[in-house]
């Protein structure tokens, strides 16, 4: 079944004050969370609030509440007295994602490099290596954990909740390119990635923004080519 789409934008998240049932709601949400970006759940397939509330050992109320968090970072589809299901977009909304990260991201690189210390760039070449003879689950976790630390430093009020959402909602799709490029032998992310890692260690903002640009934008027409990776469940 396809997730029925909402044109409204996702709200940043806020997470409940954790005590009582907000104590509960975080903890589903970590694990939900998890799950999803694991790939347990796949695009469009129904999150029933009944099964989690059993799984979890929680009441309605928590589980509603995690729901609305991870809807808010872009995991999940909420429609009104309809139900919940795991986001999903099409090839065309994945492309236009894809084009703002290839802008925006780059920015955000640039404001956190000056706070990158030489620990950080070490961890970064370290994430880079072990992503060389990682399986396809572990290297998205380090592929993920290589980005986002370079993100994380510099205080936005927006641009690093976006960035985030917009991971998030395509970590499905990079899963499928992950497959691809592995069957078909195709090293050069791995290039990439050292190239980023120089560029950030030599503090070269400029060649830092030109190879993340890059680096996203092979990635999008890629995607392109695959357009089967966008078929939701029946």
């Amino acid at each position: 079944m396809s997730v029925p789409r909402t044109g409204a934008p996702a709200a940043r998240a806020v997470r409940p004050t954790p005590d009582g049932h907000g104590a509960a709601g975080i903890r589903v949400a970590d694990a939900l969370r998890t799950s999803i970006l694991d790939g347990d759940y796949v695009p469009g397939e129904r999150i029933r609030q009944e099964v989690l509330a059993e799984r979890y050992g929680a009441s309605r109320v928590p589980v509603r509440e995690a729901l609305r968090t991870l809807e808010a970072e872009g995991l999940i589809t909420l429609v009104a007295n309809t139900g919940a299901w795991v986001a999903q977009i099409s090839l065309a909304e994945c492309e236009e994602m894809y084009q703002i990260r290839e802008r925006i991201e780059p920015l955000l690189l640039r404001l956190n490099l000056p706070l990158l210390q030489p620990g950080d760039v070490a961890e970064l070449e370290r994430l880079a290596d072990a992503m060389e003879t990682a399986d396809v689950e572990e290297f998205l976790s380090l592929d993920r954990t290589f980005h986002l630390s370079c993100y994380d430093l510099a205080p936005t009020s927006v641009l690093g909740d976006l960035v985030v959402q917009l991971w998030n909602r395509t970590q499905h799709y990079r899963r499928a390119f992950t497959r691809v490029f592995r069957s078909e032998g195709d090293r050069s992310v791995h290039h990439e990635h050292h190239l980023l890692v120089a560029a950030i260690r030599r503090g070269d903002a400029d060649e830092a923004e030109r190879v993340l640009a890059g680096h996203i934008r092979r990635t999008r027409l890629e995607l392109a080519r695959h357009p089967e990776v966008f078929a939701g469940p029946e």
